[in-house]
């Protein structure tokens, strides 16, 4: 999974610089103890066929060269982009890399270890750095997994999204449930650490079809699952041509199937979506969940980077040709805006309480440089709900948080 995509389409195509380091260092509204951990988020914006269901910003190759996709040229523009922001993060290591689209594995082998080694000559990176690459079946050949693997690639995410032909034709997407297997056997061969993407709720898909199709997914024994209700997003196919899909009850059960095969399997469900053996999060959306920070670099990324009074938000210009250009001119920020003190506590929230294990007291303060009293009004209200338990210094959602998150995320909107 990636959440560093800018969806609207309403960003302006008119980049412009980072500004001057010092800009960001002046004195402001916050007091933040620490800085938090450090990701990189790497956006490579082709894939073979726009999805019905997707809002990221992803755009079918075309053309002739490499492919359809300019791949070197659009490498040359991710590492000047990468050094125009260099200022802003000097001397923080980068604890995790995701390589998010789009459809990362239509570029060649050869082109991602060009890209890791660039990264690597340009940032201070962990030695074990957990660097993360989305994957279709629908790209995948014999030993291509094999081959990224060598490339630098140390957890490989595959869309697999179902194994079941008839609801992948449902969904759009350009493999096939035997290409499915095979590609997840590769990269059960090639990686230690993998994730399968899997959604449920699909048109005309029963609880019965679910347990199937899960049940062929930990058949290959995966260290990390990643499960989503499909939903109907706006300035979609699927937003103009809704498809029948299951009723919330029925989706519910199909959750609540998900979880106990999972959990039976030895997976633990860590956060919302997300279920994983021991040993085997993902350090790196987990980093956004607690949220850290992340530098976002490449078409439509957007990132947030922490200093001492303030924390920014930003993003790059979303159409590829122009991002290239504005890139490789050291202009590629389409906007740069500090987050306002009075929305931090719904965004930490929106972040943190997807987390089954919730969060520390300490880390709100720690991550936001606000009291905790900008918060208590609200967790005492979650608190009388049933929504959440305070405990030991951490509050943790129950059951019931997590059956109404969004409810529990809105007690949070109000002023800080």
């Amino acid at each position: 999974m990636s959440i560093a995509i800018v969806p609207a389409d309403a960003l302006p195509q008119v980049g412009q610089a980072p500004k001057d380091v010092q800009h960001y260092m002046r004195a402001g509204t916050l007091g933040l103890p620490a800085l938090p951990p450090l990701s990189l988020y790497i956006h490579l914006p082709w894939c073979l066929k726009k999805c019905p269901y997707c809002d990221f910003n992803s755009h079918e190759q075309r053309g002739n060269h490499e492919g359809g996709v300019p791949e070197q040229r659009y490498i040359d523009a991710l590492m000047a982009d990468l050094e125009a922001s260099l200022p802003l993060i000097w001397c923080r290591t980068v604890h995790s890399v995701f390589i998010g689209g789009g459809t990362p594995s239509l570029f060649s082998p050869q082109s991602i270890d060009r890209l890791i080694s660039g990264l690597r000559a340009r940032l201070r990176m962990e030695p074990d750095c957990e660097i993360t690459m989305e994957a279709n079946p629908g790209t995948f050949e014999k030993d291509r997994f094999k081959a990224f693997r060598h490339a630098g690639i140390t957890r490989l995410s595959i869309g697999v999204q179902s194994f079941d032909d008839r609801f992948l034709g449902a969904l759009g997407r350009v493999h096939n449930g035997a290409q499915a297997r095979a590609a997840v056997q590769e990269a059960a061969e090639s990686f230690e650490t993998f994730n399968l993407d899997i959604m449920y709720a699909l048109p005309g898909q029963t609880e019965v079809d679910v347990a199937k199709d899960l049940e062929t997914a930990l058949a290959f024994q995966p260290p990390h699952i990643s499960i989503y209700h499909l939903t109907i997003e706006p300035n979609t196919y699927f937003a103009k041509f809704p498809p029948v899909v299951p009723e919330d009850d029925t989706a519910y059960d199909m959750l609540d199937r998900i979880t106990a095969m999972t959990g039976a399997a030895g997976m633990q469900r860590y956060e919302i979506s997300a279920y994983a053996r021991p040993g085997h999060q993902c350090f790196h959306n987990t980093n956004y969940w607690q949220f850290g920070d992340y530098l976002g670099i490449g078409a439509g990324a957007h990132g947030k980077l922490s200093f001492a009074h303030r924390i920014v938000r930003q993003a790059k210009l979303r159409d590829p040709q122009r991002y290239m250009e504005a890139a490789l001119a050291g202009r590629a920020l389409a906007s740069d805006d500090d987050v306002r003190r009075k929305d931090l506590p719904f965004e930490y929230m929106l972040n943190a309480l997807r987390l089954r294990g919730g969060f520390a007291l300490q880390d709100y303060l720690d991550r936001t440089g606000l009291p905790i009293s900008t918060i208590r009004p609200a967790l005492d209200a979650a608190q009388r709900k049933g929504l959440v338990v305070e405990e030991a210094g951490r509050i943790v959602p129950t059951e019931r948080g997590f059956d109404f998150l969004s409810d529990l995320q809105e007690l949070f909107l109000g002023d800080a």
